[in-house]
């Protein structure tokens, strides 16, 4: 399959680099709207993206590929979709090509990553591994080039020997790849030891394709008009910023980079539209504070542990609240339209539908579980009893209720055996026409005025029903903390 490489450029660009946990969908868009050509997601192993589904996701509009826990390990959207290049690890040229295929058409190019130096890169042989097996190296990219309708990449870091880091590029180049990208130091070296401005400059004389600068942040790169120089330095076609452009995003403005706290409410704004997770969010914030995160709204910034408490941080309570708002309309409108997709399925003797536990959708102190409890003993049932398996896959959980001797459960599984009990509540509720007490539905009665007062739902009578298979304590793991963030914790990619 030839390649469509002239569809995205490489010469003269800037781009933002991939790193892990920095480069997510809000920050990518952050970028592109202060001016950055290309815009790497942060790098995605393999292994974990050969079992994800593509998802249209109609609220958000954007195109999710989620893993069998149902979480979502890429996000994209019509915006970025000319821009955006994915980057893989991979060690295996036919799982890179089935991941390849699996989000070609809505990328706009494929990357490998052949430059990370973090375990998080090289077990398995991925990233800076793949470096000392040129052989694997050049499966893995002609695999790709043949396989795919979209420009491929890689991003490598220099050898020790120049002879050899050129030798590496030139058989690179003859896989067919549209680019590729350099950082200017050894797999050893770090930040701090000084960029190889001449490697690089070798690299870009020795082949006839684009190549991209990257490892100039700390040295060269403080603001726009040091990308330019520092793609003169190198010799290079086009610049990648990462820790220069993850400190402050607006380093792409040609007018400027603008205060650093406007910067941080743009980004919450991508985060909050496209559900970013509150952890995530909380961590790329960090990141741009830097030695300020020990200041009075870096602490306050430590403390938020959800979105909304991120947003009243920087004083965007409104801006929250009324993006919740269309959220949920147009989430209630899709689900009017599309009504006949959630009827329970039979699976044997278990009632089925694919439903999730989103705590933002109840009252404080109020779940499913209560409102099933209640409902049993109002017709004067056994109590509800649950059992819970957990996946060796992912230690993901599905629970079963059963109830008047029947059985149901959701088809999704969930972070905890909580989570996913109150899934299987749902899914019996819904099938029963008994409400489940969602904020805004009807008061039904069920949960009386003293429950509703009980602080704590883990705590009240719900939890002291039997179940099995796992013991009846409170999951801690939705207890912990997010560990510090500190700005010092390195960037990878």
């Amino acid at each position: 399959m030839s390649q469509a490489v002239g569809k995205l450029c490489f010469r003269n660009k800037a781009a933002l680099a991939p790193m892990v946990r920095v480069g997510t969908l809000p920050m990518r868009l952050l970028a592109l709207d202060y001016g950055a050509d290309i815009v790497y997601c942060e790098e995605l192993i393999d292994i974990r993206m050969v079992q994800c589904k593509r998802v249209l996701n109609e609220v958000l509009e954007t195109v999710d590929f989620v893993a069998p826990d149902d979480r979502v390990v890429f996000r994209t959207c019509q915006r970025e979709k000319d821009h955006v290049v994915f980057q893989m690890g991979t060690a295996d040229p036919q799982r890179a090509l089935t991941v390849a295929r699996l989000v070609e058409n809505d990328v706009a190019a494929i990357d490998v990553n052949m430059g990370c130096p973090k375990e998080y890169s090289t077990k398995g042989g991925m990233g800076a591994a793949l470096l000392s097996n040129p052989d694997k190296i050049e499966a893995i990219l002609s695999t790709l080039v043949k396989g795919v309708s979209k420009p491929v990449t890689c991003k490598i870091r220099i050898l020790p020997s120049l002879e050899d880091t050129v030798n590496l590029a030139r058989r690179i180049e003859r896989t067919g790849v549209a680019a590729l990208a350099v950082h200017g130091r050894t797999k050893e070296e770090r930040p701090q030891h000084p960029v190889h401005c001449d490697v690089i400059q070798a690299v870009a004389q020795a082949v006839s394709i684009p190549v991209i600068a990257n490892g100039g942040s700390l040295d060269h790169v403080k603001s726009h008009s040091d990308i330019r120089s520092f793609r003169e330095a190198t010799g290079a076609s086009s610049v990648m910023l990462a820790r220069a452009a993850m400190w402050n995003p607006s380093v792409f403005r040609s007018q400027g980079a603008l205060p650093l706290e406007r910067v941080m409410e743009d980004y919450i704004q991508h985060a909050v539209r496209y559900d970013n997770h509150a952890s995530n969010t909380k961590y790329c914030l960090c990141q741009m504070l830097r030695d300020k995160v020990e200041s009075p709204l870096g602490k306050q910034l430590h403390a938020a542990q959800t979105s909304a408490e991120i947003c009243e941080v920087f004083g965007m309570e409104e801006f929250y609240k009324e993006t919740q708002a269309l959220l949920q309309a147009k989430q209630e409108a899709l689900s009017t339209d599309n009504h006949h997709i959630d009827r329970p399925v039979m699976d044997g003797d278990v009632t089925t539908m694919p439903v999730r536990f989103d705590r933002r959708e109840y009252p404080p102190q109020i779940t499913p579980k209560m409102h099933l409890l209640e409902w049993s003993r109002r017709e004067k049932l056994e109590q509800p009893v649950y059992e819970t398996a957990q996946r060796a896959l992912d230690r993901g959980f599905q629970s079963t209720v059963t109830v008047g001797e029947k059985k149901y459960r959701s088809t999704l599984w969930e972070k905890s055996k909580k989570f996913a009990e109150q899934s299987a509540a749902i899914v019996c509720l819904r099938t029963l026409g008994v409400p489940e007490g969602r904020i805004g539905d009807p008061d039904s009665g069920l949960v009386n005025k003293r429950k509703r007062d009980e602080k704590g739902d883990d705590e009240s009578e719900e939890e002291k029903v039997m179940t099995n298979g796992f013991p009846n304590a409170s999951d801690s793991s939705s207890r912990k903390r997010h560990p510090p963030i500190t700005p010092q914790e390195e960037v990878k990619g």
